[in-house]
């Protein structure tokens, strides 16, 4: 039961950091955050499954034990990891100790709540990505809420009241919606389904076991139950145009919280479209592949363009995750072995490269005071090391060759460029590329003005090297994403043999 272990880890250790005096919760903190992590490399160095955990595939370090019964249907303690799953667990591990350690300089009151908070988080976002029941999956996405409610609120810039009522209405609502739709899915599949065992579910609708419910014939209560979820997730990936709330979650957010908002909260909803729309009900999934290809590239258009135009760091590479997730849904809807891998693959290169942007820019706020794109020039000359590696996760942003970035987009066009689900798959892949274009023109302005130059600041900060504690966790996250870039198979080999059976159950339409 290590998986149990490891998320008990987290939820005791926020416990314990919640009461250690606020002198000693950040050095606990990052300790206590470092023992899951080290857990979750021997699950994957231990990691022997095959195929899709939800399509009959192998689960790795699975427990399954009935908990209570809802309806007639079993709810279990039910959770796994699959080659899917796996990456975003070790992501998730891996990202958490240096979001603590890049809060040792900014967070300075009432830090053992913030600390345990981080940990909480961090322990139901292993419950997300290890859950392999409904309702114990639905727990553990709706307790993430929770503690970035908090951290934004209470931690967060002069509208973080606004900026995390904001997000927890948008994600609530969602939650709402998507619960509806797979409810009626559920209840459609009748007594052929016993649990509510997400595999169970997932094969009886492959097998055709799903039937009328209230009158409603089969077809359109897949139809239903796939747009109804499609749009739960889509505000929390987000694509546009449910894409509102992150804008000002991130600029408010304390950066470490940023850090673990873009990194991981994005990709649960990229995970859950994953493993519920596209693995439950790919035929639905190929009879919207058009308009679901066409909302991918205005996102990553659209989340492009937002960003040219903005002058605050924070809030530039916050639109640039609208750009980057559009990318991701491209890659599902295409419905191929790459397309499907590639966006796998690219939930972890991004939440690597975007938990590096929001870190280095946090680092340059913390001597500066300001993000503002007019306010200051040549960071360079006073902040070296910082400005550098700034510079090269911001050239892993577009997609630069060895590194993850990189990777990621070169599996998802090859994956989609000849999509045969995806009708004008060579259109949309073109237009998804010029988004590149578009991502270099607003990066490099913004560096050229604020990190080049003579030096210039409109506060009377004095401007200095960052402390190693907040440049430690930078270059520990740059060498990660040119390792993943250089040797993809890490984790792509993995992915793309859970990714295989998700690719052969489509119908292809036309």
């Amino acid at each position: 039961m290590l998986l149990e272990a490891l998320m008990a880890v987290a939820f005791v250790g926020a416990l314990t950091v919640f009461l250690a005096p606020n002198e000693w919760a950040g050095r606990l903190a990052f300790a206590i955050s470092l023992i899951p992590f080290v857990g979750s490399l021997f699950l994957w160095s231990g990691f022997e499954a095959g195929g899709n955990a939800l399509l009959g595939g192998e689960v790795a370090y699975a427990t399954q034990i009935e908990w209570l019964e809802v309806g007639g249907r079993s709810v279990s303690w039910f959770v796994g990891l699959d080659g899917i799953s796996l990456p975003l667990f070790v992501l998730t591990t891996f990202l958490v100790p240096l979001a603590i350690l890049s809060a040792w300089t900014p967070v300075d009151t009432r830090q053992s709540q913030f600390y345990g908070l981080m940990l909480f988080m961090e322990a139901n976002l292993l419950g997300v990505f290890a859950a392999l029941d409904f309702f114990l999956w639905f727990v553990f996405w709706e307790a993430v809420l929770v503690p970035m409610y908090f951290l934004i609120g209470i931690w967060g810039g002069p509208r973080r009241k606004y900026a995390a009522i904001k997000f927890f209405v948008y994600t609530n609502a969602a939650s709402l919606l998507m619960f509806i739709g797979f409810m009626s899915l559920v209840f459609a599949l009748g007594d052929s389904v016993s649990s509510f065992a997400l595999p169970e579910i997932a094969q009886a609708v492959a097998a055709g076991d799903l039937g009328s419910w209230f009158g409603v014939a089969p077809d359109t209560v897949a139809m239903f139950a796939f747009v109804a979820m499609f749009l739960g997730f889509a505000v929390k990936v987000p694509i546009v145009p449910f894409h509102t709330w992150l804008p000002d979650a991130h600029v408010q957010a304390p950066t470490p919280a940023s850090v673990l908002l873009a990194g991981v909260l994005l990709k649960m909803g990229t995970y859950a479209l994953l493993r519920f729309n596209f693995t439950m009900l790919p035929e639905q999934a190929s009879m919207l592949a058009v308009p679901i290809a066409a909302i991918a590239v205005v996102s990553v258009i659209y989340g492009a363009m937002l960003a040219l135009a903005q002058k605050d760091l924070k809030r530039i590479v916050a639109y640039s995750s609208v750009s980057s997730m559009g990318y991701v849904i491209l890659g599902l809807i295409a419905f191929t072995e790459y397309g499907v891998g590639g966006a796998t693959f690219q939930m972890v290169a991004h939440g690597l490269i975007s938990g590096l942007m929001f870190m280095a820019v946090g680092v340059i706020y913390n001597t500066t005071h300001t993000r503002m794109v007019g306010d200051m020039a040549g960071m360079a000359d006073r902040m070296p090391v910082t400005v550098g590696i700034l510079v090269a996760g911001a050239f892993g942003y577009m997609g630069l060759p060895l590194m993850a970035g990189f990777a990621g987009e070169f599996f998802i066009f090859v994956g989609s460029l000849s999509a045969p689900a995806l009708p004008y798959a060579p259109v949309f892949t073109a237009l998804a590329m010029f988004g590149i274009v578009i991502v270099a023109g607003y990066l490099l302005s913004a560096m050229q003005s604020t990190l080049f130059g003579p030096f210039e600041l409109e506060t009377d900060y004095e401007v200095g090297p960052a402390a190693f504690h907040d440049v430690a966790p930078l270059a520990v996250l740059l060498v990660a994403i040119i390792v993943l870039g250089v040797a993809p198979d890490i984790f792509f080999e993995m992915i793309r043999d859970a990714a295989v059976p998700v690719v052969e159950g489509v119908t292809i339409n036309g």
